[in-house]
């Protein structure tokens, strides 16, 4: 039987937006933390925004892109990267590692329940929707981090990053089959994924690393 679909209703929207905005966010902050010029903050800001949507929508076979369907959003993002520039320079903000991961952990979760509900809305089996779900969610700060010139964190950190996405989609896939309402299902994926990556950040909790004779 075939699940019942979640729409792309105004939740849906602004649960997208708002995931855009907490990774732009941490774009510019991981901009600013390696003195980028103001182009710079913008690219790493946009592609820490829409990486891991444009490639899921790829993958999906979605047209137009999100970014491109909502372009005034192109123009909220520079703006955002002027603003966030004058506002840290003035201000003399101390640009922690710490700065970066809590509005990451707020688009992680976000981006998880907006990517596997746009998964399962077109018809793919649960643990495709699931993977589309971490892929939106983990994309976007992959390519932020190898274009500032780091090991990603998802890989890097040892905490759980990838995986909670990937508690957090199975979420949805249950709720939807049980047919949830979808700001139940949505609220509820987004949480979860959200709460395990903040408990992994605030207990120092740990993934098996590899290990070379024995270190």
């Amino acid at each position: 039987m075939k699940p019942p679909v979640i729409n792309f209703s105004t939740l849906q929207a602004t649960v997208e937006i708002t995931a855009t905005l907490a990774f732009a966010l941490s774009g510019l902050l991981a901009g600013a933390r390696k003195q980028l010029d103001v182009v710079g903050l913008c690219v790493v800001a946009g592609l820490s925004a829409f990486g891991g949507g444009t490639l899921r929508d790829v993958l999906l076979d979605r047209r137009p892109f999100f970014w491109v369907e909502h372009a005034d959003w192109l123009w909220a993002l520079m703006a955002l990267s002027f603003g966030a520039m004058l506002f840290m320079r003035h201000r003399h903000l101390a640009l922690t590692e710490k700065a970066i991961q809590w509005p990451d952990a707020l688009g992680l979760g976000l981006f998880t329940a907006s990517g596997t509900s746009l998964a399962l809305e077109a018809g793919m089996p649960g643990i495709v929707a699931v993977l589309m779900g971490v892929i939106t969610a983990t994309f976007g700060g992959v390519l932020r981090d190898i274009v500032c010139n780091e090991i990603p964190a998802a890989f890097n950190d040892h905490r759980p990053y990838a995986l909670c996405s990937f508690v957090g989609g199975w979420v949805m896939v249950a709720m939807v089959h049980a047919s949830a309402p979808p700001w139940a299902a949505i609220s509820a994926t987004a949480a979860v994924a959200m709460l395990l990556r903040g408990l992994a950040l605030w207990t120092g909790w740990t993934l098996p690393a590899w290990r070379i004779d024995g270190r």
